[in-house]
């Protein structure tokens, strides 16, 4: 694919939360003016939720095309695999009027999900309902190991979330869960150009707690007392700092530890994200800050090498 064009090889850029890169994904397609950004952000996706979780502005959003966010209340439970269909739909819609689509987020197997065009398990809630009663997790994992050994070797015997999951998978589908596509530590040819932002920690650190502190002045907490009373989704209620001033809201803590609480949640998250995009061998890293040039010059380099 050498020589390839934009349009043949689109752009995702990565990177941990507060790492600037909705307003570069902006600037590109601000400076190219057949770019559209597609969200690849798990709680973005939410309506009502977009101070919290950086949704780009209204002014933003009539400056640059943007896809995939306020797309379902916070009420509503969000499946990376009713993600991946949305996505695909918003690729094709782009690409059909001869516009080039730009990626931007930071929720891994929500990229991966698009990139590498995962097989998504279905979900299969009476299952889920039956293994949820066990308490134990540990005898969880002895379940998943019996069913699903390669399944159960991939995943610590605490983590309760990826083993009641894989469960779900195992007994309501009749598959086993490792069954599905080449799993997450396969990494394919994909035609995308992967590029992330690259921070020092605690410079990080630093810009997630100024940014909480600006979502505050903006209205945080007036947004987490509306979300609160429509009743969020057990997804959407466990958003990166929604989680923590819910616990406010609702009696549990002070505001201050509250937000505490949620700059050290976010701080491990964003290590998390780190952790997972560096796994990725077909990742570009960039040393922030980031200028519009570096990054359009980084990616019209990369899409020119052959996919292999």
């Amino acid at each position: 694919m050498t020589g390839s064009s934009r349009a043949d090889r689109p752009l995702a850029i990565l990177g941990p939360t507060a790492s600037g890169k909705s307003g570069l994904a902006l600037g590109i397609a601000e400076r190219l003016s057949n770019v559209e950004l597609v969200s690849v952000d798990s709680m973005q996706v939410y309506s009502g939720m977009n101070v919290g979780t950086a949704t780009p502005t209204l002014d933003e959003q009539a400056r640059v095309a943007h896809h995939l966010i306020n797309l379902v209340d916070p009420n509503v439970e969000f499946t990376v695999r009713e993600f991946q269909r949305s996505a695909r739909l918003a690729i094709d819609d782009i690409r059909s009027r001869d516009k080039v689509p730009v990626l931007v987020g930071g929720t891994g197997l929500y990229l991966r999900s698009v990139i590498d065009d995962l097989e998504i398990p279905g979900q299969f809630p009476d299952a889920r309902a039956a293994i949820e009663a066990e308490p134990d997790t540990a005898a969880l994992h002895t379940r998943l190991a019996i069913a699903d050994p390669v399944a159960a070797g991939r995943m610590e015997p605490t983590n309760r979330r990826r083993i009641v999951r894989a469960l779900e998978v195992c007994e309501g589908s009749g598959r086993p869960f490792s069954s599905f596509g080449p799993g997450m530590e396969a990494y394919p040819p994909t035609p995308f150009v992967q590029v992330a932002i690259r921070w020092e920690r605690s410079e990080l650190d630093r810009r997630i707690a100024e940014r909480y502190q600006a979502q505050m002045d903006e209205g945080f907490l007036d947004e987490v007392i509306r979300v609160n009373e429509i009743g969020p989704s057990r997804t959407a209620a466990q958003a990166l700092g929604y989680r923590e001033l819910l616990a406010y809201v609702r009696g549990d803590t002070t505001l201050d530890d509250a937000l505490d609480e949620a700059i050290r949640r976010t701080c491990r998250f964003a290590r998390r994200q780190v952790r997972w995009f560096r796994r990725d061998p077909r990742v570009t890293w960039v040393d922030a800050p980031v200028d519009v040039e570096t990054a359009i010059e980084i990616w019209d380099r990369v899409r020119r090498t052959p996919v292999s």
